[in-house]
């Protein structure tokens, strides 16, 4: 099932992608900053397989839900976040909902609602990738760290080619923890499954001369 991705640049997001293959399973995908010199403007796609077993789903829920997904590309957040609610309120079983709501929240700055969306999407998936990245971003900001990094490292743990938060706990590793063994084992990894990224092939070179390694 493919995610939409959404990367963030200079403090902005933008939604780079809608794939409706599977109309309930997916959602948005972040991306961290490592600076604004360095950022890869380009967004990271990936294929990832959810774990929550197969639901029937009634139309007028999915529909309600693809329209979601239309008004968050399109920016109308509240909107989508109208609508969500009642796509929740029909259907509690599947993570993505929950996701997309804390995508919409987060986007107009209420960070609260943004988490509590998430636990609960990872309460239906702990493994969730889209949603402990999102939540990784979210601590990151918060200053929470630690926090930030179980997130990533358990979006890593059931889907260790998810390049957004491979690259995040590597960021976070980085600038944010200073544990550059971690960085550089995380943007190491990066390479193997995007070997054409030139700016992780920088970040890779930066890290191994500042640990003197």
């Amino acid at each position: 099932m493919f995610y939409t991705v959404i990367t963030e640049k200079n403090g902005m997001m933008r939604c780079c992608t809608i794939l409706l293959l599977v109309a309930f399973l997916f959602s948005c995908a972040g991306g961290e900053v490592k600076n604004s010199m360095n950022t890869d403007s380009s967004s990271d796609s990936v294929l990832i397989q959810n774990k929550v077993s197969h639901v029937d789903v009634d139309s007028d829920v999915e529909i309600d839900f693809k329209n979601a997904v239309v008004l968050l590309q399109e920016s109308k957040y509240q909107q989508a976040i109208s609508i969500l609610i009642t796509v929740i309120e029909r259907e509690k079983r599947l993570p993505a909902p929950y996701v997309n709501l804390a995508m919409a929240h987060n986007a107009l700055g209420d960070t609260k609602a943004a988490e509590e969306n998430l636990i609960s999407a990872l309460k239906l998936d702990i493994g969730h990738p889209v949603a402990n990245n999102e939540l990784g971003m979210l601590y990151r900001k918060k200053g929470r760290f630690k926090a930030a990094r179980t997130a990533y490292e358990n979006a890593i743990k059931d889907n260790p080619d998810y390049l957004p938060a491979i690259k995040n706990l590597g960021i976070l590793c980085d600038l944010y923890i200073r544990d550059y063994d971690c960085a550089l084992q995380q943007f190491e990894d990066y390479l193997e499954l995007k070997p054409d990224d030139k700016t992780v092939a920088i970040w890779v070179a930066d890290v191994k001369q500042r640990s003197g390694k």
